[in-house]
Parts: C-alpha cells; sequence; structure tokens
C-alpha cells in the first residue's frame, strides 16, 4: 500500500504540495541528505524511498537497531564498486552512537552517499553537530484521522481485489482511523487483521471495536513526548489556566505516566511560579503528594487534579526563585569573604577573646523586634527578594518597606 507518487501520500502538505521545495526537487531529480524527525507511521520511509526514485539512485535500508560499521562499509564498498552515488535510508538513526555516527561524514562529503536518516527521537540531543550540520532536518507531523481514513479507503478497495465480499462501514473506517493516534502502519495492521479474520464479512463498527484495540497514546517516559506534556502542565499552571492544566495532567496520567512524578512537578511549580504570593500552594501540594501515597491509583490521582487547579488559580510570583538563582550567584563570587565578627558563634572562652559575636544586637530585646546591624560580609550589598504586588506578597512587601523605614531611624525603638 506504499504510494509511489508524491499527490498520492497521505498528510504532510508542507512537502507533498506541487509548490513545495520538496516536490521541486522530485522533480528536478535531486536527493539530498537529510533528517526525517517524526512520529511512527507518517510516511519517512516512503518519502525515502520515493527520493531515490525521482534521483534513479540505489537504495540501501537498514535498521540503526540491528546495523552497525560494517553494514554502512559494506554499501560503500557497494557504491564504490559501481561508481555510483547511493541512497542509505537509516531508520532508527538515533540508535548509532558517536561513532558509528562518525562514520557516515566522509562518504556524505564526498557524494558516495545521500544519507537519509529517520527517527521518533529529537536529533538535537541523539545526532552529534558534524552529522546535523551535513543534513537538513525535515520534521514530519502526526497524520491527521481524516488522512488515515483515506489510507484506510485506499486499502480496503486493494483488500476487495482478494475478497469482493470484503467491506468496512464508513463508521468502523472512521473509528480506527481515530485510534490509531496518527499512526498510519497502525491503522493499516489493524485492517489487515480484519482481513485475516474474516474476508468474507461487511464489518460494523461495533464488530470492529471488539476486535481491534484502541492504540496506546505516544508517550516515551523518556522522551520527547515526556517532557512536552510536563512542560506544557507547567505552563498551563504558569499561566493561570486551569482547565488546560487538567487537561495536560489527565494526557499523561492516560498516557501511563507515573502519578508520583507529576506530584513532584507539582511541588516545584508551587515553589517556582506561586511562591510567597500564595504559601499554602506549597502544603497543598505536599499533602497531594502524602493523599497519593497513602491511597494510590486511581483514588490517590484525584489530589493531583485539585492541586493543578489550585496553583493555575493562585496568585503568581517567581520573586522567591529568582532570589534564590540570584543568591547563589552572589555566592559563587563573594564565597572568600568572612562572615562578619558580630555574627560569628562564641561557645568558647578564646572566641569571645577573639571578639566573635561583639557588638551583636539581640532582636528581642528591641521594642518592634527590629535591629538596624551587619549582616553580609564586608563590601557585599544585595537585594535579593523582591517581591511582587500580588497575593499575599503585597503583604510581605509592605513588610519589607516597614522594616527598612525602622532600620533607617536607627533600628530600635
Amino acid at each position: 500500500m506504499r504510494p509511489t507518487q508524491l499527490q498520492d501520500v497521505a498528510g504532510q502538505s508542507e512537502l507533498t504540495d506541487k509548490d513545495s521545495w520538496f516536490a521541486a526537487m522530485m522533480a528536478e531529480g535531486r536527493a539530498i541528505s537529510c533528517i526525517f524527525w517524526g512520529p511512527p507511521g507518517v510516511g519517512k520511509t516512503t518519502l525515502a524511498t520515493m527520493m531515490a526514485d525521482a534521483a534513479g539512485l540505489p537504495f540501501s535500508h537498514l535498521s540503526a537497531v540491528s546495523a552497525g560499521k560494517a553494514e554502512v562499509q559494506a554499501v560503500v564498498k557497494q557504491a564504490k564498486q559501481q561508481g555510483k552515488t547511493w541512497l542509505l535510508f537509516l531508520d532508527e538513526i538515533h540508535r548509532f552512537n558517536k561513532a558509528q555516527q562518525d562514520v557516515l561524514l566522509p562518504y556524505i562529503e564526498d557524494g558516495t552517499l545521500v544519507l537519509v536518516g529517520a527517527t521518533t527521537e529529537n536529533p538535537s540531543f541523539s545526532l552529534n553537530n558534524a552529522l546535523l550540520s551535513r543534513c537538513r532536518m525535515i520534521v514530519l507531523q502526526a497524520l491527521e484521522a481524516a488522512d488515515i481514513e483515506s489510507i484506510l479507503n485506499r486499502a480496503c478497495k486493494h483488500l476487495q481485489q482478494q475478497s469482493a465480499a470484503f467491506a468496512v462501514d464508513a463508521d468502523a473506517l472512521q473509528w480506527l482511523a481515530e485510534s490509531c493516534d496518527g499512526d498510519a502502519r497502525y491503522a493499516l495492521n489493524a485492517l489487515e487483521s480484519l482481513f485475516e479474520a474474516d474476508a468474507h464479512k461487511q464489518w460494523s463498527a461495533d464488530a470492529v471495536q471488539k476486535q481491534s484495540l484502541r492504540r496506546a497514546a505516544r508517550y516515551d517516559r523518556d522522551g520527547d513526548a515526556h517532557f512536552d506534556l510536563i512542560s506544557a502542565l507547567h505552563k498551563c499552571v504558569r499561566d493561570s489556566d486551569a482547565d488546560a492544566a487538567v487537561y495536560w495532567l489527565a494526557r499523561m496520567l492516560e498516557a501511563g505516566e507515573q502519578p508520583l512524578y507529576i506530584s513532584r512537578r507539582l511541588i516545584r511549580m508551587a515553589t517556582e511560579d506561586i511562591g510567597l504570593a500564595d504559601p499554602k500552594a506549597l502544603n497543598i501540594a505536599l499533602d497531594a503528594h502524602r493523599m497519593f501515597e497513602i491511597l494510590g491509583s486511581p483514588e490517590g490521582e484525584q489530589g493531583l487534579f485539585e492541586t493543578a487547579i489550585y496553583l493555575a488559580l493562585a496568585p503568581k510570583s517567581n520573586a522567591a526563585y529568582v532570589a534564590e538563582k540570584s543568591a547563589r550567584k552572589l555566592a559563587k563570587q563573594t564565597q572568600h569573604t568572612d562572615v562578619p565578627r558580630l555574627l560569628k558563634n562564641a561557645p568558647t572562652k578564646l572566641m569571645k577573646q577573639l571578639g566573635h559575636g561583639d557588638g551583636y544586637q539581640y532582636a528581642h530585646h528591641a521594642v518592634d523586634g527590629v535591629v538596624n546591624q551587619q549582616h553580609l560580609p564586608d563590601g557585599v550589598q544585595a537585594e535579593l527578594y523582591q517581591p511582587v504586588d500580588r497575593g499575599f506578597e503585597r503583604t510581605l512587601k509592605e513588610r519589607i518597606q516597614w522594616l527598612n523605614e525602622k532600620k533607617g531611624r536607627g533600628g530600635q525603638s
């Protein structure tokens, strides 16, 4: 069922439209070294095959899961023997380590190989810069349900050439297209399983659903989907969109993410994006973590949704987070400075003789509990915490202003 003409490829209109750069390249009979990055079943192999055919290049298909240097060298040897440029399609190219990737470089450079790599992983993390600089990056998207439905209709006509009685109702095809999560290969395999189960049957939507399993969502706890979804959740909480926050939380849980991982990230959001604008936010996030530890799934997950909603609707401030980063930077720059003598501990007679603690004012002896004395090392000045005018931090800002006024009068009443 693999299409042989660009106009028959479903989806990826930025490549398949007749006015696209890819279509123009194909029409000119050229091929370029490139990396196709996208989810499974969206046409990476198909486009590579078409590129080789359009350019009239011999084609070799290797998978980096099982191939290595020896297999690449064998293709190179064949290309050199025939005196032809060879198009090497390397599936799962992210599986190649740095040394294996380096083997490809001179042959791409001298024109022995046109490399077309395919990967479902972010190439900027898995491929070295030398290889990336020699290849054009082409990002492919998951197919829309309508695209997959058209693929399934074409496949049904093909199967009916083998058994005219085989048919699948339109609503059943629509369900298959929507349930495969943008993966055409998965959809075709599901259709094939129906044909193998009964090639003389009119398949209804109910029968198809009983026969088929809905494809699990594309998700890898160590991959891009993992980081993209938690990033979406974090940003929606920060942007005070409770509806979107609970949606992305649900997406992660439905995809199989560990609830305690999400809980830990919610705790981080409570301190990074809300901070002291609402001090209760951290307690609520910690309570949700403890709730899940006690109840487990699914009841314990309710606390995560409650927390996400609360954090999204809470007043926002990253002042404490910024203060932490500024304080760490200042601490590194001034780590050679000494603690002011009045702040030093003096548990022994010798330390007292050395002047440790001399001049220290005990705040509780002041009428307002406020004293004016040196707290930072000599020569170090900093205003690290800058509260915002939102939530409880407005109160803290007023407190800081009051303290500064008191200290300006000498710090004691």
